[in-house]
């Protein structure tokens, strides 16, 4: 089981998670798929191709958030506190106990197994005046699934939400490498692959 630090041990939580993620968000990223960025606002596209089926993929990114999501982006410190409702106004919530919680995201259109489309300011984003709009796309590949990650984002920061546009981009990046590592490596998702002689169907490799 990962550990992450428990941010809401810290006299003011919502300030501690502000200032981590700024900070990382301020990171450059290595493979920015930042398409465009300005004082306004910005757009990032990622794409990996996972090797398990669309709907394998998908309930994977939905129903299991929590074993993929990275802990560090976490308000509690702890990514197991992180669920997706995948239906309209459905949240992307995370739990912080004793009946506290925190919505990053609100579904605003499902198609089970294509399309999965969110609203909203992720991170320390929400705590600014910008909104955003964020699209998963899963589509049939040769070798799997093709999943697309969009990101929109307009409002208003001081020094310009160009200033983070690559920080946010290698946040994204992270979450989607994790994504595809832990269905590609769990044996629930697994599938077989033609010409992958040295396949073992319990998630070997």
């Amino acid at each position: 089981m990962r550990k992450g630090k428990n941010l809401m041990t810290h006299e003011h939580p919502l300030k501690a998670f502000t200032a981590l993620a700024l900070a990382c968000f301020i990171v450059t990223a290595a493979d920015a798929e930042v398409l465009d960025a300005g004082p306004g606002g910005f757009t990032i596209s990622h794409k990996t191709e996972i090797s398990a089926s669309r709907t394998e993929v998908y309930n994977a990114a939905v129903d299991n958030v929590g074993d993929w999501w990275s802990d560090d982006h976490t308000l509690s410190g702890d990514a197991s506190n992180m669920t997706i409702d995948a239906r309209t106004q459905g949240c992307f919530c995370e739990a912080l106990g004793e009946g506290a919680g925190v919505v990053h995201l609100t579904v605003t259109f499902v198609n089970p197994g294509v399309i999965l489309r969110l609203s909203g300011g992720l991170g320390p984003l929400g705590l600014m005046g910008v909104s955003g709009n964020m699209t998963w796309e899963f589509a049939d590949s040769e070798n799997g699934t093709i999943v697309t990650l969009n990101y929109a984002v307009g409002g208003y920061l001081p020094d310009g939400l160009d200033s983070i546009a690559e920080g946010v981009d290698a946040v994204l990046v992270e979450q989607m490498t994790s994504l595809k590592a832990f269905v590609e490596d769990d044996g629930r998702y697994r599938i077989v692959v033609p010409d992958e002689p040295h396949y073992r169907e319990n998630g070997g490799s």
